[in-house]
């Protein structure tokens, strides 16, 4: 495993990114969000973040935003320590490696990510970084556990999610988790330090890292755990998601199945 004192950035595959820094560092974990053009949707979210004094301190992870959501003046009032800009290629998993990156060389212990599109409850963040704290290497978020409210979800999305890739994911990762299309989850320090893991690689553009980090932290061994989970879809208005089409959706299901057969398993 890797140490901090190995920690060495000269081999990770990072996208080029523009950060802007509003406030210094003030706790040991960090929530990650990822967005893109969500519009009013962040701007609550972070708003209800702000309101919830949680144990993190806030870093956006934009993949290009043009609607104006993260200015700077809303972003400030709503007490964000940065936003990093991607302006390299990729989509999800490299505006994840932007900042996950950035974030282990500011020196956090875990890193929780939650949706940009408010579709989650914010509440549990701090449980997450108490089972963090409590040596957990992996943490999902589950709206399927006691506790957990699944709000409106899309038919399609129970199905996909609770008999294909909840089962798969699962069974390759030798751990039991109910809700792996979720990404509200965390993760330590120690775990995306660890040389058998190696997350910043550029095979890593869309999804891919999301589902790899399931599987990986069960081959390996870590604590893992689930907490519930609050995720609500909007009633009678379209679903806020970027997944749309049969083929985004197929292609979807190939990185899931590629997760779970090792193929973005470092070699050697």
């Amino acid at each position: 495993m890797a140490s901090d004192a190995e920690l060495n950035d000269a081999a990770w595959s990072i996208p080029e990114y523009k950060e802007a820094l509003y406030q210094e560092r003030s706790h040991n974990h960090v929530l990650v969000i990822p967005v893109i053009n969500e519009g009013e949707r962040i701007r609550g979210q972070l708003r209800r973040i702000a309101a919830a004094n949680l144990p993190v301190d806030v870093v956006v992870a934009d993949g290009g935003s043009t609607d104006g959501s993260l200015d700077p003046g809303f972003v400030v009032t709503a007490g964000v320590r940065a936003v990093l800009t991607k302006t390299g290629e990729g989509r999800l998993s490299a505006q994840l490696r932007m900042a996950y990156a950035w974030c282990l060389l500011q020196g956090y212990q875990g890193i929780v990510t939650i949706d940009g599109n408010g579709k989650d409850g914010v509440d549990a963040v701090a449980a997450m970084v108490a089972k963090l704290e409590d040596g957990y290497a992996y943490v999902q978020g589950s709206r399927y556990q006691p506790g957990g409210v699944a709000e409106n979800t899309p038919l399609e999305r129970t199905f996909g999610n609770r008999l294909i890739h909840a089962p798969l994911l699962s069974l390759s990762g030798r751990r039991w988790f109910t809700d792996t299309t979720n990404g509200f989850r965390a993760y330590s320090r120690a775990y995306l330090l660890d040389e058998r893991v190696q997350p910043f690689r550029d095979v890593f553009m869309r999804y891919e890292l999301l589902f790899y980090l399931t599987v990986r932290a069960g081959q390996l061994g870590y604590r893992t755990c689930e907490v519930p989970v609050r995720r609500s879809y909007p009633e009678n208005e379209a679903t806020p998601t970027k997944i749309t089409g049969l083929r985004a959706k197929l292609d979807l299901l190939n990185q899931t199945f590629s997760a779970a057969r090792g193929v973005y398993n470092p070699k050697g």
